[in-house]
Order: C-alpha cells, then structure tokens, then sequence
C-alpha cells in the first residue's frame, strides 16, 4: 500500500492547514494533491483520493461511501466573504434571469438555490461555467456567484451600480444557523483497511489547523508576495473562517441537507456518520 492519498483545497480558507503543510512538513508521509473544490470532489469521486475535503453536499449524494473526519470542516456564522453573489439588480427582482454559477464548487450552488426560494421567492435560471473575476457579469447574466479567493477579491474590490451580497450572511439571516460549507470525508473501504492511519491523518489535519492558526501572523506573511490582499484583510478573514465541528455545526448542516431535500436539491437526508480515530 502507497502513501496516504490526502486533499487539500487550494483557497486562502485552509491558509492555516497549507502552512502547516508546505511549511512546518505536516505533509510528510502524505500524497498530497492541493486543487479547488469541484476538482476535489471529482477526484473523490473516482476513489482517487483517501481523504479529502468537500463540499458539504457530496458527502450527502454520497454518504453510503465516506465516513465524516470528526472535529473539522469549513464553516462560517454569518457572514464568510468568500462566497458572494453579484448582480445587476436587487436579489429579489432576480426571477426569471440568469446566473452564472462558478464551476469551482457544489454546496455553494445548492445554497444559493435555497437562499432565492426561501428568502426571496424567486427562481432564476442557473447555468454553470469558469467566471472570470475581472468579468463576472458577462451580457447574458444577470448575477454570478462566487466563491473562495475569486469572492473574497470582490468582497474588497465593489464597484458602484452593483448589488453585492454575501451567501454565508443570507443563510444566516434565513435560518439562525452557522453554515458547514465543507467536510472532511474519508473513503469507508480505506477506513476499513487502513484504520491504524486514521489517528495519523487525524493529527495532520486537525492538528495542522490548530497549529497554522497558532501561527497566523507567520502563515499569512507566506503568502503576502502571491496573493492580492492586505494582512489586514487576510487577518480579519481568518477570523470569519472557523474549523471546527461539533454537535452544534453537525445540527447546522443537517439544517442545510433538510431544506435542500425540501427543494429536491437532495434525494435524501444522509445521517452523519464520524470515522473513528481513537
């Protein structure tokens, strides 16, 4: 058996995990593939990766494959800044036009879906494809939604004559809740077969968070040269972004699995079922 076959998602969202990773050899003994969500879920998908992130929806089209790794995901309480939506007009006079979903992720398509009926009553016309952060509204769309550091470019660049709104603060103002945008899962046939490297990857993962966010001030100046925001934006960001997963987060998401079943965005409601790595 080859090395552990391990995500990563590459956004500014997991900037403390990536320090501990390429800086502090938290990636040692891993086969480590660093990609954006949808590439992610794709590679889990094929059963190309072991464990990974995803978006929080794949682990509920696919519950019946994966354990959930306890203690970590992505998630907000309220506003996240890195998932937004623009457009041409208010959210509310959105029925019946396009838009543009990033083809970057899963959950946040869902989200939005569920935002627009339940908040606003309104139904769109959606269709996915890469946006160009420069040009998000191209002629034939009326909003595009964002996510990762594409969003939280946005999120500090608004331009007059636009309506911005953040996806993260809409679920909140919707049901009260935190939102879990990702989820670690492991395969359920690794988790079988190589149950002793659970503890081992649990350590990396929780424990490299736990010991990137110690570090803040040094993970962020590792990336200052290659990304275009400010320490200070990236400080603030990384105190919206939270990685913990308790019971609390755990009710949250069942909250997002039980209106997007309402809408027959979800087949069915999975149970939350935890690896065990102790």
């Amino acid at each position: 058996m080859g090395l552990p076959r391990v995500g990563h998602i590459d956004f500014l969202n997991c900037l403390p995990l990536t320090y501990s990773y390429q800086q502090e050899n938290f990636s040692r003994g891993l086969q480590l593939s660093m990609a954006d969500p949808a590439t992610l879920n794709q590679l889990v998908a094929r059963r190309q990766l072991d464990v990974s992130p995803v978006s929080s929806i794949i682990y509920a089209q696919n519950s019946e494959k994966f354990f959930l790794l306890p203690d970590v995901c992505i998630r907000a309480d309220g506003p996240v800044q890195s998932i937004v939506l623009i457009a041409k007009k208010p959210i509310s006079e959105l029925a019946g036009d396009t838009i543009v979903l990033t083809a970057k992720s899963a959950t946040s398509h869902c989200l939005l879906k569920i935002i627009m009926e339940k908040s606003y009553g309104v139904r769109p016309r959606y269709t996915i494809r890469h946006i160009d952060v420069e040009n998000a509204l191209q002629n034939d769309a009326a909003a595009a939604l964002l996510i990762g550091d594409d969003a939280l470019y946005v999120h500090h660049h608004q331009e007059p004559g636009l309506y911005y709104y953040d996806i993260g603060a809409e679920w909140k103002k919707l049901t009260g809740l935190c939102m879990v945008y990702a989820v670690w899962v492991v395969g359920r046939d690794f988790a079988r077969q190589q149950s002793a490297l659970l503890p081992l990857l649990y350590q990396r993962i929780v424990g490299g968070f736990k010991n990137g966010y110690l570090k803040k001030q040094q993970a962020i100046a590792s990336v200052l040269k290659d990304k275009p925001f400010s320490f200070a934006e990236l400080d603030e960001y990384l105190e919206v972004i939270r990685w913990d997963f308790g019971r609390q987060e755990q009710a949250a998401l069942m909250k997002f699995y039980t209106l997007a079943e309402e809408m027959k965005l979800l087949a069915r409601v999975p149970e939350i079922t935890l690896a065990k790595v102790f």
